[in-house]
């Protein structure tokens, strides 16, 4: 297993001769600057430092060298996250803002005593806990705008080590690891590399694949904007072991953080010689280029992604021939995403041996996920393949974000994926076990429901965002979601037939076996899996004209409990429509023909009397 090292909460601080341990070597300050983190005011937070450092006279190297960005730290819902190191004793520090600063600096960094009410408490532990951090390690650590920082924990290391060895070498190395892509499918990465590296032809590319579309999905953004050294490495070995000289790192628009970051990262790489002609003094030539692309989400397939590469419109064709054989302008090409790539320099430096013994049987080592939804502690999350649902919500998530909710479902996979019953919570995580439930990896999204999340409404969601990126070149994905989108927005407006659950079946099972590519494939995933395991709520919906859940607007009934109703005639007063009749020390009561649906009065009760 991974490494794992947990923070304490509250380390005490030894005070030194130097202003409380407040000197070059002595103090270190880390905030976090991912996207995250700069929403939440980090920018803000790291200038304060700054500022109130040279304002209490310690010195211009302290005020510089001391106060560093990191990326993001993965529990984003406590940002702004700041490490405070003074000799070797580390305390963080949760919810931090300008504000706070000059308390920090002046208790904690001048007089040695930590602020206790500030510090993160036992949540940020157990969030840490049953994580095994390879990727992320590093991503809270160092500064992702300087490449020494990168150099100094081994990096390029894996590299110089890959470079030594023959291409033959390296691919059976990556495939002894059992890596798999992480970008969705899990194709086992050497396998893929081998395939290409048997392909004969003088010009071969590769390609960081970084279009995460996902809804809800940050995890290859975040690797890049914490640690990019770590991609362009896992590039330079993969285009090593196949025998690629240019490398295509394919990225949204969308992440200027990251794509800056990544700009940065390949001048310095440059610079140093890691880069560009005879790199290491190797004898093999490698570059990389960055390529923005529009946030289509059909880019992220990978012949879609070459079409929008080579400047024609995205959209998927047949295969074979695959990209491993024609790829990009018609040359051998490897498409690995950022997640697989950032993997490979630990791979190499510590061995196949080392993470193989990660994970499960058949899905080795670990995988980062975006935690969100109706859960406690949302971020980004490293967690070792073949860990189980419940650990990652309960112990890892915290549980529900309502204490008067429960666990309803868990959507893994993106809008391609399945959702997930309470009732499977102790099922591992893996390729295997997902696929079997109806659901799928994907590249990392988890999105956790409760109770009060309508299954009906949530499929319809998904359905139409994928219908909306259809690139629309193919008539099942075209037509068919586009026909599922509307059986769907019937029955949630109490208008379906009892015969749309067979004919969403039906349909379903026509677009995955008939669909051109990836996307038109696995579209229907969401819909076959909730009808699969909550069949009941689309029965509800179309029998009974209930929502279950409250959600769809044109199946709710609002009515006064009479049992709980204090007479006040609130919602009387703000009822739009003048549904309800009310007079003073009288019930109130609300008339369905009248009645909106509005919501209003719900919102207005402050004894919670209308359901």
């Amino acid at each position: 297993m991974a490494e794992k090292k947990k923070i304490k909460a509250k380390a005490k601080t030894k005070p030194s001769s130097k202003a409380g341990g407040a000197d070059e070597k002595g103090l270190t300050i880390r905030v976090c600057l991912g996207t995250g983190g700069l929403a939440a005011g980090s920018q803000e937070v790291i200038d304060t430092f700054r500022s109130e450092l040279h304002a209490r006279g310690l010195g211009a190297d302290v005020e510089k060298k001391c106060v560093n960005k990191t990326g993001c730290r993965g529990f984003c819902a406590k940002d702004v996250l700041v490490d405070v190191i003074i000799d070797g004793n580390l305390s963080t520090y949760q919810f931090v803002n300008p504000e706070k600063v000059g308390r920090i600096v002046e208790d904690h960094i001048i007089n040695g005593k930590p602020v206790e009410e500030w510090l993160v408490g036992p949540e940020y532990h157990t969030f840490h806990d049953k994580q095994t951090k390879i990727l992320l390690k590093q991503c809270g650590q160092i500064d992702p705008e300087d490449i020494n920082a990168y150099i100094e924990i081994g990096g390029y290391e894996g590299a110089k080590k890959a470079i030594s060895l023959t291409e033959f070498e390296v691919i059976e190395e990556v495939k002894k690891s059992g890596l798999r892509g992480r970008g969705g499918a899990g194709f086992l990465t050497g396998l893929k590399w081998e395939f290409c590296s048997m392909s004969r032809s003088e010009t071969k590319y590769i390609i960081c694949n970084a279009d995460e579309g996902d809804p809800g999905a940050f995890m290859d953004r975040s690797v890049i904007e914490g640690n990019p050294h770590s991609v362009i490495e896992g590039m330079i070995i993969g285009g090593y072991a196949i025998g690629a000289g240019i490398g295509y790192i394919y990225i949204r628009a969308e992440y200027p953080l990251a794509i800056e970051r990544l700009k940065i990262a390949i001048a310095e790489a440059t610079d140093k010689g890691f880069l560009g002609k005879n790199i290491f003094k190797s004898g093999f030539d490698f570059d990389i280029r960055i390529k923005e692309g529009a946030g289509a989400f059909i880019c992220g397939e990978e012949t879609a992604l070459i079409a929008s590469i080579e400047g024609k419109r995205g959209m998927p064709r047949s295969k074979p021939p695959f990209p491993v054989n024609k790829g990009l302008r018609g040359k051998p090409t490897v498409i690995n995403n950022v997640e697989t790539l950032a993997n490979l320099p630990t791979i190499i430096t510590k061995g196949a041996k080392w993470f193989s013994s990660i994970g499960s049987e058949q899905s080795k080592g670990t995988k980062v996920f975006a935690l969100t939804g109706n859960i406690r502690n949302t971020g980004l999350i490293e967690v070792p393949m073949g860990i189980s649902l419940k650990e990652i919500i309960y112990d890892i998530g915290g549980g529900m974000e309502k204490k008067n909710r429960e666990l309803k479902a868990v959507q893994t996979g993106g809008p391609s994926g399945g959702c997930i019953p309470a009732s499977h919570i102790d099922m591992p995580v893996d390729y295997e076990s997902l696929m079997r439930i109806g659901s799928m990896m994907g590249s990392g999204g988890m999105v956790v429901m409760d109770n009060a999340t309508c299954m009906v409404d949530m499929a319809k969601f998904f359905i139409s965002f994928t219908q909306n990126e259809s690139c629309g070149k193919c008539v099942p994905c075209r037509i068919g979601t586009k026909r599922m989108l509307e059986i769907l927005t019937r029955i949630t407006e109490g208008n379906g037939k009892e015969e749309d659950i067979d004919l969403l079946i039906e349909l379903g099972t026509d677009i995955k076996l008939s669909s051109l590519c990836g996307l038109g494939q696995s579209a229907p995933n969401p819909i076959l899996s909730t009808i699969n395991f909550f069949r009941e709520e689309y029965e509800s919906h179309i029998k009974k004209g209930i929502c279950p859940a409250g959600v769809c607007k044109a199946l709710r009934q609002y009515v006064v409990d009479t049992t709980s109703c204090k007479m006040c005639g609130k919602c009387a007063r703000v009822c739009p429509s003048g549904a309800i009749i009310w007079l003073p020390k009288q019930k109130a009561f609300i008339y369905k023909s009248k009645c909106i649906k509005c919501g209003a009065c719900f919102d207005a009760c402050p004894f919670k009397s209308i359901t």
